[in-house]
This record gives C-alpha cells, sequence and structure tokens, in this order.
C-alpha cells in the first residue's frame, strides 16, 4: 500500500511538472460531412508527451489528474492551446471549422466560474465562440438537470457550440435531453465498431439518428474505421463521422495538411 502511495504521488508530481514544462500536446482528429466529404471540425485530443515513458494518452493519466485537481489547470491549457491553434490555421487562410473540446465531470464540478474562463480565453485569443464546441458527456448532464441546464444556457448565450458525448452509454431520458440547448449528438464508437454486423447496434443508431433529427440535432459518429461502416451512416443519414477511416488523431502540422487539402481525400473516400 505504501508503494502504492509513493508512486501515485510521483505521478502527480510529474504531471505538476508537465504542466510546468509544457510537455502536454494536443492532437487532432478531423470531423467530415458525409454529404460533401469536406472537414468540418477537429477534435481536440490530449496527449502527454513524457519524458521518459514516451508518449501516453489520456487514459494513462486523466483519472489521476482528476483525483488530483490537476484537471482544472489541464483544461485551461488545453482550452487555450486549441483556441490558439484554431486562429492560428484562419490565419494561414483555411477555412474557419469548429474545434472540439472535451470538457471532464470533475472539472466542470472543480472549476470556479468557468464560463469566465472561457470567455476570457475566447477573447485573450481572439476565436469567435461560434467556431468552439464543447462537448460533455451524456452522465454528466443527467445527474443534476437544473445546474446543467444553466451552465449550458450561459455557454450558447456566449455563441459557443455545444454537443453531447458518448450517446448511449449513460442513462439520459429524453424528455430532459429536449430541454438542453445542444446542437449536436456524438454516438459512441461502441455502437459503431458492429454497426454493420450486429442488428441490435444498427437499430440503436438508425433509432437514435431518426431521433436526433427529429430534435433538430446534428449527429456525428465517432469510430468510423470501414468503407462498410461509412456507406451504412451515409445511407442512415448520419450528418458527420470521425474515425481512423479518415485520419488518426494527429499534431497540428500534420492536420494543417490535411486541412489544407480542403476535404479532397475525404471526398474521393466518400465516392468510392
Amino acid at each position: 500500500m505504501s508503494e502504492s502511495i509513493n508512486e501515485r504521488r510521483k505521478a502527480e508530481n510529474d504531471f505538476r511538472l508537465a504542466l510546468e514544462r509544457d510537455e502536454l500536446l494536443l492532437h487532432y482528429q478531423p470531423q467530415i460531412d458525409l454529404k460533401t466529404g469536406r472537414v468540418v471540425g477537429v477534435e481536440a485530443l490530449v496527449r502527454w508527451r513524457h519524458p521518459e515513458q514516451g508518449l501516453l494518452y489520456p487514459s494513462n493519466f486523466i483519472s489521476m489528474a482528476e483525483d488530483s485537481g490537476l484537471i482544472v489547470p489541464m483544461g485551461e491549457k488545453v482550452l487555450r492551446t486549441c483556441c490558439e491553434q484554431s486562429v492560428l490555421w484562419q490565419k494561414e487562410g483555411i477555412n474557419p471549422l469548429i474545434t472540439a473540446v472535451n470538457l471532464s465531470l470533475r472539472q466542470l464540478y472543480m472549476q470556479n466560474n468557468l464560463t469566465e474562463m472561457v470567455a476570457q480565453t475566447l477573447f485573450e485569443t481572439g476565436l469567435s465562440p461560434e467556431y468552439l464546441e464543447l462537448e460533455l458527456t451524456e452522465s454528466f448532464c443527467m445527474q443534476n438537470i437544473e445546474s446543467t441546464v444553466s451552465l449550458l444556457r450561459e455557454f450558447r448565450s456566449m455563441g459557443i457550440q455545444l454537443a453531447i458525448d458518448d450517446f448511449g452509454t449513460g442513462y439520459s431520458s429524453l424528455s430532459y435531453l429536449k430541454h438542453l440547448p445542444f446542437k449536436k449528438l456524438k454516438i459512441d464508437r461502441s455502437f459503431i465498431s458492429d454497426l454493420t454486423q450486429d442488428p441490435d447496434d444498427l437499430t440503436i443508431v438508425k433509432t437514435t439518428i431518426s431521433m436526433a433529427h427529429n430534435m433538430r440535432l446534428k449527429v456525428i459518429a465517432e469510430g468510423v474505421e470501414t468503407i462498410e461502416q461509412l456507406e451504412l451512416l451515409r445511407s442512415l443519414d448520419c450528418d458527420e463521422a470521425q474515425g481512423y477511416f479518415f485520419s488518426r488523431p494527429v499534431p497540428a502540422d500534420e492536420c494543417s495538411e490535411l486541412l489544407k487539402e480542403e476535404g479532397f481525400l475525404f471526398n474521393e473516400a466518400l465516392k468510392v
């Protein structure tokens, strides 16, 4: 037990140093309009460039960051970095697109004046709020409806886009969902991976897309990896998709090259 505690303390200390030394970086995964093949957004995904262990993914450190409270300064750094990158892409002549950033449950509970921090970041980086999308998990939204609605309405009043993430993995009530000011619904990758083999997953995805459209929500499918999944999603009238079929999450400079193609590669993919 003592050894485990010491390892935990070391991990927390290493992560504090990572924040100070700018060891965190963002990778970006394109989000594709399934009708035009154009890139309409990117999702920002945090990575830790550990000096000893190499590139670490969120599963290796997010839990520790949440438990220690370091998720708050990490979240601020991630938000600022992606806003600065979005502005830089616009200055490079790339058509403005939406950058999606995940907000964790702990960050939402622990962050004081969260909306003020977001507003200040947008002001200081010069990013128009319409190009920022905040993703909140379904489970968070259902835990405290009244406070959630209040928070989300503040974000919407600022002009920020909102998406409900990992839809289908929680316990949301449709009667509550209709009161939340979301503009987009993300179907969790767990339903997409077996979409072409599992009739139940197909039914869930089909129903979710229909329901979302009736509620005037756009639908994006994450975790698309095969042409068969893509064709089926298009036949179901899914609006957008992201996944390895199009691109893995890549560093900003690699993503820049993809964006400068203006969707040509993805247009070709959709013609397959």
